[in-house]
Parts: structure tokens; C-alpha cells; sequence
């Protein structure tokens, strides 16, 4: 898939907030695609694609991300199987340990057929601290980017985006680890709907997991090529207590859910991420999108968070993106 990466490789360290602002404004930097967060007790740990290397910021106040420490946690080697086209970098803390996992393309090879997902694992505390350990690739059956895990009724799960003909399917599989599949995997969607087509490409990309209120399963995806102004994200929905495995359980919503605003200049929405408020009551959606059309699949597009609302349905809510520059009551 084409992508257009940055390659800054700047290093700085700033001193997180001490408390949180009242109000923000987004985006919260001007250049993050595929942004990720990650809250652990009051810190939070943000990430986003920078092509060459994996970069963690760390802040106690989200809204203030721009002030926020910096990291560089992993180079890749200069040659093998994840040299090249570092993308999507996910941080999860799993009993106990950091999995950092990230997609990235082999030396000589910057082509679909020679994608994965590969994992780092951190037994420090701090995920800015300490050794990452290399895991290697996941082992899919198929070519493809932008993994996830999840866990649910005591199972772990992973889902990713492969390669399947000339589509970007979401497939999942039951993990025997953090880094390694067990048992087969099974397609849970295809772009079959003509606003998962946009942009010459067919494509379903960067699955994340959301649990309701309920106990329902959610999976956000991201749909169409990700230089299209009609980029957006799609929602699959399955009841509580169903099997992840069965395709049968999940729901395709036939609109997105959140997609681009031209009355309010902001385009190309998709490839987003969940985290909560410090007091764990409020979700919150982290996503990326360009401030204007005909912008494409470049470091233009910039992360924005906003909250999340439940329907009395139990399914997640998503406010149309509001304009750059207007006041957010901060997490």
C-alpha cells in the first residue's frame, strides 16, 4: 500500500504537565499519522508512524502533547524481514510486560507482498525505559499490516489487515502469546460496501477493538485508500458473549461512522485508537485526518482525539470532526 512517511528523526525532552489543561484544541500535532495512545495509571503514551524508527511520547497531560518527552525506543536493522516502512507502532501492556507491535516491509521489498506485523517486547515498567526485545514477525498466514490485540473472556485475540487478491480483508486469530497465532484465521470483512472502495483501492485496514458498557464486541476499521478525501471508519459489532472467531457474530455498519466534514475542513478521517480518561469514565477516540482536500497519504495528516458517547443501544457514538481550532473540554 502506498504510503507517504515522514522521516524527522528530531529528539527533544520536555517535562510532562503537572496537571491537566482544561481545554484543547485539535489537532494535537501537526503532522502524526496512524496516532496511538495508550494510558497507564495517570501517564500516557502516544505514538505515531514516523517511517524510520519508533518513537514514544510520554506526558501526564494529553491536550499539551506538543510539550510532551520524546523517545526513539527501536531503529530497525539495516537489512531483513522489517528494515523498511515502519507503520501503525500500537503500545499494549499485557501481564505485565509492554508489546510494542508495528508493521513494517523487508530490505529491497517495499511492496504489499513483503509486509507484517512485528512485535517488541519491554519488561520495564516504563515503556521509554529498559530493553526492547525483537519477537519477529507474527505469524500470519497471509502478507499484511496494522495489527491489534485484544482480549476477551479470557482469550487473546489478533487482528490485522491482509492481503487477500486484490482486497484488504480484517482477519483474526486466537493468540497462543503476544507474538505468536494459534489455530487458523478467519476473514471477518471485505470492502464490499462502495464507500470502502474509494481512492482505486479496495481496502480495510487498521482493525481496533472496543467493548461496550454491555459487554459487546466492537471493531472500528479504517476503509479506502488512505489518500482518498473519503477515507473514513467503518464499525463491525457483535453481541456480548459471542465468539470472535465467528464471522457469523459480527455486523457491518452500512455508512461510516466517522468520516470526512466539509463544512468543518477536515478530511480523510480513519486509522484510530481508544484510550480513556484518567477516572476510566470517558473513552476517547484518537484519530488522523488532513485540514483540507486533495491533501493525501502524507505527514499532513495530523492526530485528533475527541470523547466517545454510548447510544442507548450500547453501540459507541462518534460526533462529526469539528473544526481545527475549536476549544475541547481536555480528558
Amino acid at each position: 500500500m502506498l504510503r507517504f512517511l515522514p522521516l524527522f528523526v528530531a529528539f527533544f525532552l520536555v517535562s510532562p504537565q503537572a496537571g491537566a489543561a482544561e481545554t484543547f484544541t485539535n489537532p494535537l500535532l501537526d503532522s502524526g499519522p496512524d496516532p496511538w495512545i495508550t494510558r497507564d495509571g495517570d501517564t500516557y503514551y502516544y505514538m505515531h508512524t514516523m517511517g524510520n524508527r519508533i518513537v514514544i511520547w510520554k506526558t501526564l497531560d494529553i491536550a499539551s502533547l506538543s510539550k510532551a518527552k520524546r523517545k526513539t525506543v527501536w531503529l530497525p536493522p539495516r537489512q531483513g524481514p522489517a528494515a523498511i516502512s515502519l507503520w501503525a507502532p500500537e503500545l499494549h501492556r499485557i501481564d505485565g510486560k509492554w508489546y510494542l507491535y508495528y508493521t513494517a516491509a523487508e530490505a529491497g521489498f517495499d511492496d504489499d507482498a513483503h509486509r507484517g506485523v512485528f512485535v517488541l517486547e519491554n519488561a520495564s515498567a516504563d515503556p521509554t525505559t529498559g530493553d526492547w526485545v525483537d519477537r519477529g514477525r507474527v505469524n500470519t498466514a497471509l502478507a499484511g499490516i496494522d495489527g491489534t490485540t485484544f482480549e476477551y473472556g479470557g482469550q487473546r485475540y489478533f487482528v490485522y489487515s491482509p492481503y487477500v487478491g486484490p482486497d484488504s480483508v480484517l482477519s483474526i486469530s486466537r493468540m497462543a502469546d503476544p507474538w505468536t497465532l494459534a489455530g487458523g484465521e478467519t476473514i471477518l470483512a471485505r470492502p464490499d460496501l462502495a464507500w470502502e472502495r474509494q481512492g482505486g483501492r479496495q481496502i480495510l485496514e487498521g482493525p481496533e477493538f472496543l467493548q461496550g458498557p454491555d459487554g459487546q464486541l466492537f471493531l472500528t476499521y479504517s476503509a479506502s485508500a488512505c489518500w482518498s478525501d473519503d477515507y473514513a471508519l467503518g464499525l463491525l459489532s457483535a453481541p456480548a458473549g459471542s465468539d470472535p472467531l465467528n464471522a457469523a457474530s459480527w455486523t457491518k455498519s452500512a455508512t461510516p461512522v466517522l468520516a470526512k466534514s466539509v463544512s468543518n475542513g477536515i478530511y480523510a478521517t480513519g486509522h484510530n485508537g481508544f484510550f480513556t480518561s484518567p477516572d476510566g469514565k470517558t473513552t476517547w477516540i484518537i484519530y488522523h485526518a488532513n485540514p483540507g482536500p486533495n491533501m493525501g497519504c502524507t505527514p499532513q495528516r495530523s492526530p485528533r482525539i475527541q470523547p466517545v458517547t454510548w447510544g442507548d443501544d450500547g453501540r459507541p457514538q462518534f460526533a462529526e470532526p469539528q473544526k481545527d481550532g475549536v476549544p475541547i473540554e481536555a480528558p
